[in-house]
């Protein structure tokens, strides 16, 4: 649709958008400096940039089997997502487990409706116990609409395939009659048996609120764990980075965000003005959504916003470029800028579609920290795409119609040199190899001496000192005058510390320590810090992430690629395009290892948030390519090689500034967060920094040149190799 704005219309249009970022950007205030100090209009944050409640269960069953604990505490982990995606939960000692639950201040509030974890049973209506909780997968509150068009509360059941088999045998024998569910002695229903159910999944009716029903699922679903536990302490913990990496990082997410939008204007001129105001708006929705949506914000959180901000910028380079390759060629600016937008649709829609695929099956099948990266992942997909479709064009056309309407004012598309990126793809795929066989080995010799990559607290447990100090301290205070004192007995770069809120406690989570290591431990502070030796507390504790976790993320991932790759394949009718994205994205999380191998970054919580974002880029990145090679191929018959690598060596030069601003703008981004973060927001934004570039890498030099390797020799309609030699017609 072309430019249909008057000068009177564009003048209104460009007024009401400066009215809606003021507007925005005040409410965006109230929530930014609410955030942290407890008044409502606030962001919820996690567990390592506002602290929560933690509550320590212990369990009743004498020696329990290190199958029922890691079965409890996945069960446990799946049951306060509902609280908070950013949940922790982890064994400590030998029969304890702690559950921590960011973004609470009030942990009498969540033992009440957690409740005591107890035994659940399903009997008939003998009394005979015929299935346990255990057999029950999940149990959620539902409103649904009956037959008879009414409104009716229910309960939904999900069961394990053993439940699922009991079930349906228990209910087709007792069809009619009511088979009781019991939790700790007491029947908390009493349903009756409407028909056999076989299917693995049931319904129980006859709430008479919402309310009721909520209360029922909170009960089986409690009652489905491995082990009766009952409470042993709850208190109310600080932030484990302290308010210091908070305001760093917004200081750091402000001034990456002016220099984009600087570097914006100086690169398109009007257009680059339209960007930053649309990434004006974008930012202000964020805010207000992650508000609104009561998202729990988390350092993988940030990621995910850092990352959705490159793409909505990637989106306005796309189009910026069309527009300018428009003009180029000899059309009017208002032609231009329609064309641009339609021609940047299909680039734009297929690259957030893959990427946001990838959340929303991380966010279904994922847990924990995968959870909380696809949420604001998501989010950010959606904004970032209306923003650059919707408010990006109607400010464009606003200052056109206003009169803003010469060339120079928008900029001409350069003719370049096509640059023979093909003809060295040996070159480059031998660079990788090196790279990430370097990689490889280094894990190898790490691995000689115990542990091939730097495995943090979350990925293998460790020990939790419980120090009580006679007055209070800063988190500021404990990372920069106790915690190198620790370091220096441990050799371990890897320390959380917590703070119990209302006394002077302070937790410090280390690796694994000996007894010899304790006791040194124990004494910095009792020759330090006067803390009487007595009182101090060590425990082991296990992961937080759980095994069971680390299997959900994977899994998750490897669907998610999946579904990345069917979706190109549909898109570009060619499964050599989808394999040749899916090897580039292989390729930079490999890399990525690779930094984390050789650099000796401690794996950690951030370590999956920090994948998933490479893979979300690197994917993005590599589309807007193929989907200028697939235009380039219409109306073409292409039969030799050299024809395929000319349309190859064209679409990357055509693209090649897209790809470079895009990197630029995001690693702009990421720089400010590794500069002026703390200590564990630098090791993270490192292999971040490592990734973009590697996703920049991977999609120039390594995706389309393995297209092109694929097009040669696999499938249907490839050139042949004599083709190749002769420059003769390739057969089919």
């Amino acid at each position: 649709m072309k430019n249909k704005f008057n000068k009177g219309r564009g003048i209104a249009v460009f007024i009401a958008t400066l009215l809606i970022i003021a507007g925005l950007g005040y409410y965006a205030y109230v929530i930014l400096s609410s955030t942290g100090v407890g008044e409502d209009k606030s962001i919820k944050l996690g567990l390592d940039l506002a602290g929560g409640v933690s509550i320590t269960y212990q369990i009743e069953e004498e020696n329990p089997s290190a199958e029922d604990i890691s079965d409890t505490i996945y069960k446990l982990q799946k049951r306060v997502e509902g609280y908070s995606t950013e949940a922790v939960v982890y064994q400590e000692g030998e029969d304890r487990i702690t559950v921590e639950i960011p973004g609470v201040t009030d942990a009498n509030e969540i033992l009440e409706e957690l409740g005591k974890p107890g035994s659940l049973e399903f009997k008939t209506s003998d009394g005979e116990v015929f299935m346990t909780g255990d057999m029950v997968a999940d149990a959620q509150a539902a409103t649904i609409t009956n037959n008879m068009g009414n409104k009716e509360h229910v309960v939904e059941l999900t069961l394990t395939p053993e439940g699922a088999e009991v079930f349906a045998d228990m209910t087709t024998e007792n069809v009619g009659k009511t088979l009781p569910i019991v939790y700790d002695e007491q029947v908390i229903s009493n349903p009756v048996v409407n028909e056999p159910i076989t299917g693995g999944t049931a319904q129980i009716s006859g709430m008479d609120s919402f309310e009721e029903a909520s209360t029922l699922a909170t009960y089986i679903r409690t009652g489905s764990l491995s082990l009766v536990l009952s409470e042993m302490r709850s208190q109310v913990v600080g932030a484990q980075l302290g308010s210091e990496a908070m305001s760093t990082s917004l200081k750091a997410a402000a001034i990456g965000l002016i220099l984009v939008m600087v570097f914006m204007i100086i690169l398109y001129y009007v257009p680059g003005v339209v960007a930053a105001l649309a990434l004006l708006i974008y930012t202000e929705l964020i805010i207000a959504t992650l508000y609104l949506f009561e998202v729990t914000l988390t350092l993988p959180g940030i990621a995910g916003i850092v990352l959705s901000i490159g793409m909505a910028v990637d989106a306005n380079v796309v189009i910026f470029s069309r527009i300018r390759e428009e003009i180029a060629s000899g059309k009017t600016v208002s032609t231009s800028i329609d064309i641009g937008f339609k021609k940047a649709m299909s680039a734009i829609v297929d690259g957030n579609i893959t990427t946001l695929l990838a959340a929303l099956v991380l966010g279904l099948l994922g847990s924990g920290t995968v959870k909380g990266f696809a949420i604001t992942l998501a989010i950010g997909i959606i904004l970032s795409m209306f923003t650059a479709l919707v408010v990006t064009r109607m400010i464009l056309n606003a200052l056109f119609a206003m009169g803003l309407r010469s060339e120079k004012l928008y900029g001409k598309a350069k003719e370049r040199k096509v640059i023979t990126f093909v003809e060295k793809r040996v070159v480059f795929f031998a660079v990788s190899i090196v790279i990430i066989a370097a990689g490889f080995i280094t894990m190898g010799v790490y691995a000689s001496k115990g542990s091939a990559l730097n495995y943090g607290l979350d990925f293998k447990g460790g020990t939790s000192t419980t120090v009580p100090f006679a007055e209070s301290y800063t988190i500021e205070q404990i990372e920069s005058d106790m915690v190198p004192l620790i370091s220096e007995i441990t050799g371990d770069s890897d320390i959380q510390t917590t703070q119990v809120q209302g006394g002077n406690q302070v937790i410090f989570k280390t690796r694994t320590l000996s007894l010899d290591e304790r006791e040194a431990v124990n004494k910095v502070f009792v020759d330090n810090y006067k803390v009487n030796e007595d009182e101090i507390q060590s425990e082991s504790i296990s992961s937080a992430i759980s095994s069971e976790m680390r299997t959900d993320a994977v899994k998750a991932v490897i669907i998610a690629v999946i579904c990345m790759l069917i979706y190109i394949w549909f898109r570009f009718s060619d499964g050599r395009f989808a394999l040749s994205a899916i090897i580039a994205l292989v390729h930079d999380v490999l890399m990525v290892l690779t930094c984390y191998a050789i650099v000796r970054i401690s794996v950690g919580g951030t370590f999956i948030a920090c994948m998933l974002t490479i893979i979300g880029y690197s994917i993005n990145d590599t589309i807007v390519i193929f989907d200028r090679i697939r235009e380039n191929l219409k109306g073409k018959n292409i039969k030799d090689a050299n024809g395929l690598a000319e349309v190859a060596d064209k679409s990357l030069t055509q693209t090649l500034s897209r790809s470079i601003n895009t990197s630029i703008t995001t690693l702009i981004m990421v720089f400010m967060l590794w500069l002026l973060g703390v200590a564990t927001i630098r090791d993270f934004a490192l292999p971040i920094m490592v990734g973009l570039i590697s996703g920049t890498y991977s999609s120039v030099c390594i995706a389309t040149e393995l297209w092109y390797v694929f097009k040669r020799k696999v499938g249907k309609n490839r050139i042949s190799d004599a083709a190749v030699k002769t420059g003769k017609k390739a057969r089919a």
